[in-house]
């Protein structure tokens, strides 16, 4: 995506979250919208009809001990209404019930309503003179009940020994889409999950049912995952049957991401082992409302195994959930086997429920909808866990973030998640989200809100998250807190002064904090990625300026000697490495790192806290990685010492002069999205976060390397890398020189030029299909004369097009288009 086009854009995107985010005043300086003063439900009983169910006793429990643990009351629970004229009541229950007691409970409910959604709810505010005010949740059925509760918890104004409801609130809804959900899988590779034991799941699964969550996703024992982690504080089935049995206590759908794990299914005993392993974990289960099988990531076998595989477990899961439903992606298959799929999907087999979207699809959610039969329902499977090589990249992210911060960082996105739901909330039926652990908190939230209602704003799920998760009194700063996080990730960081703003936020939200604030596990996550933020751009700034430093004296060496000026930049670039446990920023980065395994579990360091691997979100680990290209040039310069002067000095200017094509030459750097004006580019991110028809940047981080190859152009499955240059010398010899680089070194890249001739556009194959030169380096290609002869050029990067997985590899890093002769 070319950056220029992109600034007025991000200002317009930037503006208008400004104007949806317009600060609000602390509690007791809001204006009132009302002419009714704030209600202080401090001393309120809460009221419900007798005959409660198990599910609907539960959630108020969940309110009365939510309540409590955010100020210290003790509200009492009755079946009868206490003295009206002096105690204030806040009433649950089902509607019909309510309806039926409604003469007991001392109750208004008004018009009755026919035809009531599922899941939806009434909360009607009832204060008159002489009377203690009634709050009233009525809830079409019992999951109505749950999240009338979950919205009176996030309306309400808690602190110590204090309840208090701002203004009287009114409200009549239900949720648009009847799946919102989120996978939380209880296995090593995750960042946090691995070491929480069944007191933190149910108090996680109260916290997403507060923001309308009515399905969490497990996974079985056996995945892509090691058998065992250190954190584990039960064997992963014990585990499994427990989180199974909260989320029915609380009336939420249990799915289950079950990966089929053997290469072939192609013999009927192969078959039978698998539904007899499946067997032995659906058994134990208490719940189980449907199966997702994805085909990929982990999955080999063929389109006709899978659908054989899963008729016959079907008729097993009848027997142990008889109405549970299977449901199927069509992810990282190459193109032949996508079709074949396709065929298969389209006979409709009557197990099949419905189809997954996901990360590694080879078209989009619009293209899936239009080519599936009208009766499957697709059910979206948005990865909001990571920030690079995943299906929503973080768009044209600064490359010192990947390299520190990495792929599965705290990353609150609240405007990009908003941003990539609605571009497929017209062709689903639902979402439960790809999740790695806790650091994607806030998207959940999100996510969840606008499953809901589409037209939540995003600033408002984010109050309602301040206010509820981190107290009253930060309703809006934290809300403005986050927002700043995700623009700490806009542009360039070298000249995104809000970034320390944004710690100057934090900050003074910190030193005002209570204890109690202080050990929340949200506010620690933000403290740290302000801080790690903030400490990664001071960084930047000084290794930014001691390679500007150390080349200026490279550039001197005719004049001072070669031996001399390797030594004086070596020495500038070393000041990089010097020891930095005396920095304020890092050891409090360290500090928070620390805080956030004693509070949740994080594991921010594989050496401190064993997380599973540095990439799965340990990045304490890379906080000091270099951010200036020091290795790679010291590199090169110990090879030079051994040469004579001559070479010594050619070796330099080579270093000095990287990016110069020459006279009537052009360089582009194809990750940097200020230096690649010939990269041809859209800017649709609103309609395609994915970059499934867009080139987007892509990341990987090796030390030796020249920091401009470790982000690059990226095409994904079909999409071209497409440059143009106009203006050329139509009597000129050209060549070009190219550095391949990318995640994917394994992959084949092919080289095109189109030239127009006076009839028609002519293609001319500059290198056929071949694998990417490895080590990594530049290499070179004559363009023949016939394609400048016009004048202009235009040169497209293709891989293979049919390839499965992620569909990366077309990954291109440095381009220079040298003018040979005349």
């Amino acid at each position: 995506m070319n950056y220029h086009r992109m600034i007025p854009r991000l200002a317009a995107c930037l503006s208008a979250a400004a104007a949806l985010t317009a600060p609000v005043a602390p509690l007791n300086a809001i204006p009132n919208s009302s002419k009714t003063p704030p209600i202080d439900l401090s001393a309120a009983q809460v009221v419900v009809p007798a005959g409660l169910n198990a599910r609907e006793q539960k959630a108020v429990q969940m309110f009365v001990e939510e309540v409590a643990a955010r100020t210290r009351l003790q509200l009492k629970s009755t079946n009868r209404r206490p003295d009206e004229q002096s105690t204030s009541a806040i009433v649950i229950g089902p509607i019909e019930q309510l309806k039926k007691q409604a003469e007991q409970l001392h109750i208004d409910l008004g018009p009755a309503a026919q035809n009531l959604p599922a899941e939806g709810f009434r909360i009607i505010t009832r204060v008159a003179s002489g009377r203690a005010p009634t709050i009233i949740i009525a809830g079409n059925d019992s999951r109505g009940v749950l999240f009338g509760v979950g919205k009176l918890l996030r309306t309400l104004s808690m602190s110590r020994d204090r309840l208090m409801l701002r203004e009287p609130l009114n409200i009549t809804t239900a949720p648009a889409m009847p799946i919102r959900g989120h996978q939380l899988g209880y296995r090593p590779k995750t960042n946090s999950y691995d070491a929480w034991d069944l007191p933190q799941w149910e108090q996680y699964f109260r916290d997403l049912a507060v923001f309308g969550c009515n399905s969490v996703e497990l996974i079985p024992p056996r995945s892509d995952d090691d058998a065992d982690s250190p954190h584990f504080p039960r064997p992963p089935m014990e585990m499994m049957i427990g989180m199974s049995k909260l989320a029915d206590d609380y009336g939420l759908d249990v799915w289950i991401w079950y990966p089929a794990m053997e290469l072939k299914y192609d013999t009927p005993e192969a078959i039978q082992a698998s539904v007899k392993e499946w067997g032995e974990v659906l058994a134990k289960l208490p719940r189980v409302d449907a199966i997702f099988v994805p085909t990929g990531d982990p999955g080999d076998a063929s389109p006709s195994e899978y659908v054989a595989l899963l008729a016959a477990q079907s008729v097993q899961l009848k027997k142990f959930h008889p109405n549970a439903k299977i449901w199927v992606s069509m992810q990282s298959f190459t193109q032949p086997q996508f079709d074949e799929m396709l065929t298969l999907v389209k006979q409709e087999p009557p197990w099949l429920a419905g189809i997954v979207f996901g990360p590694q699809n080879r078209v989009t959610v619009a293209k899936l909808r239009e080519i599936l039969p009208a009766r499957l329902p697709i059910r979206a499977y948005p990865d909001i866990t990571h920030s690079i090589r995943c299906q929503y990249p973080v768009p044209n992210w600064d490359l010192a973030f990947p390299l520190t911060e990495g792929r599965e960082t705290i990353n609150p996105r609240p405007l990009d998640e908003t941003t990539i739901f609605l571009s497929c909330k017209d062709y689903i039926r639902g979402v439960i989200s790809y999740s790695e652990g806790c650091n994607d908190d806030v998207n959940k939230m999100i996510w969840s809100a606008l499953c809901w209602d589409p037209n939540t704003r995003p600033i408002d799920t984010l109050r309602d998250y301040g206010r509820y998760f981190i107290g009253d009194r930060y309703t809006d700063d934290f809300a403005q807190g986050l927002l700043a996080l995700e623009r700490n990730w806009r542009g360039p960081l070298l000249k995104n002064d809000g970034v320390d703003d944004t710690l100057r936020q934090f900050q003074a939200m910190e030193r005002t904090a209570d204890p109690r604030t202080k050990r929340n596990w949200r506010f620690q996550q933000a403290l740290y990625r302000a801080n790690y933020d903030a400490y990664i751009r001071s960084r930047l700034i000084s290794e930014t300026a001691q390679e500007h430093d150390a080349l200026q004296v490279l550039a001197n060496a005719r004049h001072i000697g070669a031996d001399q000026a390797i030594a004086k930049a070596t020495a500038l670039l070393d000041q990089a490495d010097a020891p930095k446990s005396s920095d304020a920023l890092r050891a409090r980065v360290a500090e928070l790192a620390e805080a956030l395994f004693q509070s949740i579990r994080m594991q921010l360091s594989v050496a401190k806290y064993q997380a599973i691997e540095v990439g799965r979100g340990a990045n304490f680990d890379e906080i000091d990685v270099p951010l200036n290209n020091r290795v790679w040039i010291k590199e090169r310069l110990t090879k030079l010492q051994r040469l004579d002067e001559s070479a010594k000095l050619r070796g330099i200017e080579e270093i000095v002069h990287w990016t110069d094509a020459g006279p009537g030459g052009f360089y582009d750097d194809l990750g940097d999205p200020l230096n690649q004006p010939h990269l041809m580019t859209s800017d649709n991110y609103a309609k395609d976060p994915s970059y499934h028809d867009s080139v987007t940047i892509g990341f990987r981080s090796e030390l030796p390397w020249r920091r401009s190859w470790c982000n690059h152009a990226d095409g994904h499955y079909s999409t071209p890398i497409v440059m143009h240059y106009d203006g050329l010398d139509p009597t000129a010899v050209y060549r070009v020189r190219v550095v391949y680089a990318g995640d994917r070194l394994d992959s084949k890249v092919q080289l095109v030029a189109r030239a127009k001739s006076a009839s028609e556009q002519q293609e001319i194959e500059i290198h056929p299909l071949q694998p990417k030169p490895q080590p990594v380096r530049p290499v070179e290609f004559a363009i023949p004369a016939a394609a400048t002869s016009g004048g202009d050029l235009t040169l497209e990067w293709r891989s293979n097009p049919e390839r499965g997985g992620a569909g990366r590899g077309c990954q291109i890093a440095e381009v220079w288009l040298i003018k040979a002769r005349n």
